[in-house]
């Protein structure tokens, strides 16, 4: 193993992405959190984040996820019109007040869901998606999916996040959900942050989005609250500013006024307290390695992309950073091959390591170069020993 030391880098000069960031912790009323920014991978904060808790309507996201799904593989259309049966109009609590004698398109459900936080809503969609035809059957397709695509801990007995026993799922799993929406459909993701959706008029008193940071300026747009007795008030956000957005979980606030409060608050700490930086460019070496038996006798170590890190916006602190690798390397190498690691290790941070590869091909060397490699071989085994070969 080599390990080849870079000069102590500033925290002025760096860009990279780390796991986590201890420093400067978000002291949040809620009961449990997960914050994350979305383009560095990076958690700024992780309350219980594993923790299975009731979602109530912040569940709705998965309905919403399969039925992009479907929209994409064509087994749904914007335009079709669905039929609404008696068991999806008997939900109570938030509604698009739908009977059994509507036909909605498929559209106006999404936009029922998203922006009314129709329960009805909901079913009328898992109804119309499920392997059984039932909103029982569509749950547990809905478990299926979220854990194929990460989500540990959910756990869904309906549609909609109405109180029932088993319905859970965790901040993180939150949290993945609202990163795969955004990049898996960002054609749907705009209505998400439409702050209206007057349904045929028939509900004047359900017509506005509960998010309370749309409209605010921060660069919120989405996702989704919930609220039941046993969840309290709770929220899957997102925000954009520059090129970085921050996504975020809030739970077990005790009011509307406490998860606006607390959302902004959060909102404001992510990006005034963090900031993205570039530690080394795409193509550029950071370092060199040693080539055995090639034609050249060492090799640039290059990244394949902009290399950043997000930090705490007021450090100076310096970092220190290595370039590790197994050496020396064998000819013949390839342009963009594997070979090392940037390793970075700011102060109370996460160590990071980040590949590097090879910025040109090496060809295997001639004749004279392996007579040369052949006899630097014997002599370091005369010098050792036999012992050194075995």
């Amino acid at each position: 193993m080599v390990r080849s030391f870079f000069p102590v880098i500033t925290a002025a000069g760096l860009g990279l992405c780390l796991s986590a960031l201890p420093l400067a912790a978000f002291d949040t009323k809620a009961r449990a959190a997960y914050i994350l920014d979305q383009g560095t991978d990076t958690v700024l904060l992780s309350k219980n984040a594993d923790l299975p808790l009731p979602p109530a309507s912040m569940s709705k996201l998965m309905t919403l996820y399969v039925a992009f799904e479907a929209l994409r593989d064509g087994r749904l259309n914007l335009d079709e019109r669905l039929p609404v049966s008696a068991h999806a109009m008997g939900y109570g609590g938030s509604t698009m007040f739908l009977d059994t004698t509507d036909r909605v398109r498929v559209e106006d459900l999404l936009r029922g869901i998203i922006v009314l936080s129709g329960n009805d809503a909901c079913a009328v969609i898992a109804e119309a998606l499920s392997p059984d035809g039932t909103e029982a059957g569509f749950a547990r397709y809905m478990t299926k999916r979220a854990h194929e695509l990460g989500m540990e801990n959910a756990s869904f007995a309906n549609s909609n996040g109405w109180p029932a026993a088993g319905h859970r799922m965790s901040m993180r799993d939150l949290g993945i959900l609202a990163e795969r929406l955004i990049e898996d459909f960002p054609q749907y993701y705009p209505l998400f942050s439409e702050k209206s959706f007057a349904f045929d008029g028939r509900a004047p008193s359900n017509t506005r989005n509960r998010n309370p940071l749309l409209g605010l300026g921060i660069g919120a747009d989405g996702l989704k609250t919930g609220h039941t007795s046993e969840a309290g008030y709770g929220l899957v956000g997102s925000a954009m500013q520059g090129d970085r957005r921050v996504i975020f979980v809030l739970t077990g606030l005790d009011s509307t006024k406490a998860r606006a409060e607390e959302a902004e608050a959060v909102v404001n700490w992510s990006f005034r307290q963090f900031a993205k930086k570039t530690v080394a460019k795409a193509g550029v070496p950071v370092a060199r390695a040693e080539v055995w038996r090639g034609a050249q006798q060492s090799v640039g170590l290059v990244p394949e992309t902009d290399l950043k890190i997000l930090l705490p916006a007021l450090s100076g602190k310096e970092i220190a950073a290595e370039v590790v690798y197994t050496g020396p390397i064998s000819a013949p190498i390839k342009q963009g091959q594997k070979l090392a690691e940037l390793v970075l290790r700011p102060d109370e941070l996460p160590e990071m390591r980040l590949p590097l590869v090879a910025q040109q091909d090496v060809a295997t060397g001639g004749f004279f170069v392996r007579v040369k490699t052949a006899a630097q071989v014997l002599s370091k085994r005369l010098i050792d020993g036999p012992e050194a070969s075995q």
